[in-house]
């Protein structure tokens, strides 16, 4: 595929965000040989992002002001600047979002193909309020199937929310699975020695379930090894956490950290942990982990939806109940006390389907 004008359209091109991190990875890629442009919203992390065109390595970005919100569902105008551009193909990303409607409209008009990414959108209904619940149930009934069947092809991240799609009513066929992936660089080995220290790398936010951890720390028997928390922080929830430390006799052995965004940074947090865990509630694909486990470490995860497609148990890493600090302390115990050789090796090659090099060529197959 050459010579290609591309349209991708997102919430947010900025930021803190998985959806905005497959966009800018595959964009990247893909304008190697193609022109490519990225519409979203001007919102980055809550606040206004005052630079409303740039190019990012060799990405074209125009972030258009938002007209109203519900949520996460952001509505902005951009069909006059889209059919000015005259892309050649369209690739949108996330289920249920405002702007579906309208990128399906536009590319019936200039009778080009269009594509969807879901960036799963499936989660358990019991994390969310009663009222998003009934919104979302109600736009599935009434649009769900006409919406993902106007898309050439509908592309799942992840292999779990696929029955999640038949029952929505898309046919079969028009369904391919596609991951997020990661750089190559998380492949090439070159360790460094690890300190006694489980690692968290992520966003510091409630649905991680942080709590959780620092209860395990407390009651592992291992009274050496520390915990450092990696990732952007909601204020109020690090607060709580803070707290949650002092009340747990763990000040000493919890260090928080401010986020990470360079690549060979990220990898050498990554290199300096004993362990890596997860403890979220919810997770639908959990880069962070693959990262990890590309990197040779012992994970731990909760049996998350993503976490569970990722993590054979004791295979490649280890699973736990969500919400269980006992355990996740007993899986943490037995992880330092066993040999953990070919759980480490095994992790390393499970993920390697992941590197962003296989999954662009996956990706340039099905859109050309």
């Amino acid at each position: 595929m050459k010579n290609k004008k591309i349209l991708e359209i997102c919430n947010f091109s900025s930021g803190v965000s998985g959806v905005w991190t497959r966009v800018f990875e595959e964009s990247k890629r893909l304008s190697k040989k193609n022109d490519v442009f990225v519409f979203s919203s001007d919102i980055e992390n809550e606040r206004i992002n005052p630079i409303k065109n740039e190019k990012i390595s060799g990405v074209n970005i125009r972030r258009f002001s938002v007209k109203r919100r519900i949520g996460y569902a952001l509505f902005f105008d951009f069909e006059k600047e889209a059919l000015a551009l005259q892309p050649d193909i369209i690739i949108c990303h996330g289920y249920r979002k405002p702007y579906l409607n309208k990128a399906i409209k536009i590319a019936r008009k200039l009778n080009i193909p269009i594509f969807l990414v879901t960036h799963a959108p499936f989660v358990e209904y019991k994390l969310r309020k009663w009222k998003t619940n009934i919104i979302i149930l109600l736009y599935d009934l009434i649009y769900g199937r006409k919406i993902l069947n106007s898309f050439n092809k509908v592309k799942a991240i992840t292999k779990w929310e696929m029955p999640y799609l038949l029952n929505l009513g898309l046919k079969r066929e028009n369904i391919v699975y596609i991951p997020n992936g990661i750089p190559d660089e998380f492949f090439r080995i070159q360790k460094a020695k690890a300190q006694n220290k489980i690692l968290f790398f992520g966003r510091v936010n409630p649905i991680k379930d942080i709590e959780t951890l620092l209860r395990a720390i407390a009651i592992i028997k291992n009274k050496e090894i520390k915990l450092e928390i990696v990732g952007p922080g909601d204020i109020e929830y690090l607060n709580r956490l803070k707290i949650l430390v002092n009340k747990l006799g763990l000040k000493n052995k919890v260090i928080f950290s401010d986020a990470i965004y360079d690549i060979k940074e990220k990898i050498k947090k990554i290199d300096s942990c004993t362990l890596f865990v997860l403890p979220s509630k919810r997770e639908a694909m959990p880069i962070s982990l693959i990262e990890a486990m590309a990197r040779e470490k012992i994970v731990i995860s909760s049996k998350t939806q993503g976490g569970k497609e990722i993590i054979n148990d004791e295979k490649n890493g280890f699973l736990f109940e969500i919400g269980n600090e006992k355990a996740l302390a007993e899986k943490i115990d037995y992880s330092l006390n066993v040999n953990v050789n070919r759980i480490k090796k095994n992790a390393r090659l499970s993920v390697k389907k992941y590197s962003w090099d296989k999954i662009i060529k996956e990706i340039e197959r099905v859109i050309s």
